[in-house]
C-alpha cells in the first residue's frame, strides 16, 4: 500500500451496539432546500400506530452518493440473487396488515 492510499484510509469504529442494528420495514424520505431526512420506521402487524425508530438527515450531495451506492448495490445483489420483486401496488407504502391475523383485546 502507498503512502498516498494510506494517506486516503479512514479508521471507521463501530460500537456493539450500532453493530446490532435496528430493524425497519419502511422508510419515509422528506427534503428542503439543504436537506433529505429519512426517517426509519418499524410497523407491526394490526397496529395503526409505527415508531421512527431513526432518523438521517444528510446533504443533497450525500442523498445522491447515497442512491448510487443502493443503486450500486442493488444492481448487484440482483445478479446473483435474482429480480426483487415488489407487490404490485407497493411502490410507497407497505399493507398495514402484514397479512396476519388481526389481534383483538
Amino acid at each position: 500500500m502507498s503512502d498516498q492510499d494510506k494517506k486516503k484510509q479512514i479508521n471507521i469504529e463501530l460500537n456493539e451496539e450500532i453493530a446490532e442494528g435496528i430493524y425497519s420495514n419502511l422508510a419515509m424520505i422528506t427534503h428542503s432546500n439543504s436537506e433529505f431526512i429519512i426517517d426509519f420506521i418499524k410497523m407491526m402487524p394490526g397496529i395503526p400506530k409505527a415508531k421512527v425508530k431513526s432518523r438521517i438527515i444528510l446533504t443533497p450531495q450525500h442523498a445522491k452518493r447515497l442512491y448510487r451506492a443502493l443503486k450500486d448495490n442493488i444492481a448487484k445483489f440482483e445478479s446473483m440473487h435474482g429480480t426483487i420483486e415488489i407487490p404490485k401496488g407497493g411502490d410507497m407504502m407497505p399493507p398495514m396488515n402484514f397479512g396476519g391475523p388481526t389481534p383483538e383485546a
